[in-house]
């Protein structure tokens, strides 16, 4: 139980690109999930939505002296920076994340700083874990702080049915309450830590 009732803006990122890709009907779910929990504000990222060019400006992110993202990726970036938390949807594909994840969080860095970043994965036998952990060390690197749960889905084409609902609900939904629970707690103490003391790495 939380002592708090603060809302914290949650960004769901879905991270797929691919034709017919299954992500938007994952990221759907929990976001309808993290809606109901009661904590979040729910924005959601489709980066097929977002024009992600793969010719990264002149600067790394983390000691560009001036902002050179191209003005296509402005909404974006704008939507990350006033985020308090974030939830990624992603795929595996070949025992790894998305190209286009990995794009989204290069151009970026201060955005991530200091937040809390969840992950919903879909996939088959290993239900995406392992685009997962690369995820995790990515983030690091990004000074942001993944949280220790995540929902995922093996086989994912036998666990949904055709109007995006569970055929078994009961595990996943339980799944996600505990990410969402821990989305929460560290998305409202690093708020707080921000706030009262900025961040510097």
């Amino acid at each position: 139980m939380f002592v708090s009732a603060k809302i914290l803006k949650l960004a769901v990122i879905v991270g797929s690109v691919r034709e017919a890709r299954f992500g938007p009907v994952v990221a759907e779910w929990i976001a309808e999930r993290a809606e109901q929990h009661g904590r979040f504000k729910v924005n959601l990222i489709d980066l097929a939505e977002v024009e992600l060019p793969l010719q990264l400006g002149p600067e790394p992110p983390a000691i560009a002296t001036a902002d050179s993202k191209p003005p296509a990726l402005a909404q974006v970036s704008a939507a990350l920076e006033e985020a308090d938390a974030f939830l990624v949807v992603t795929p595996e594909y070949n025992h790894s994340f998305p190209a286009s994840l990995k794009a989204l969080i290069d151009w970026h860095f201060t955005e991530w700083r200091a937040k809390p970043i969840g992950f919903a994965s879909y996939g088959g036998a290993s239900g995406g874990l392992r685009a997962v952990e690369q995820l995790r060390q990515v983030f690091a690197e990004m000074h942001a702080t993944t949280v220790r749960n995540s929902v995922s889905f093996a086989n994912y084409w036998e666990s949904f049915q055709e109007d995006g609902s569970l055929a078994e609900p009961e595990l996943a939904q339980g799944a996600a309450t505990e990410l969402l629970n821990q989305l929460a707690w560290w998305g409202e103490a690093l708020l707080e830590a921000r706030t009262n003391n900025p961040y510097q790495p």
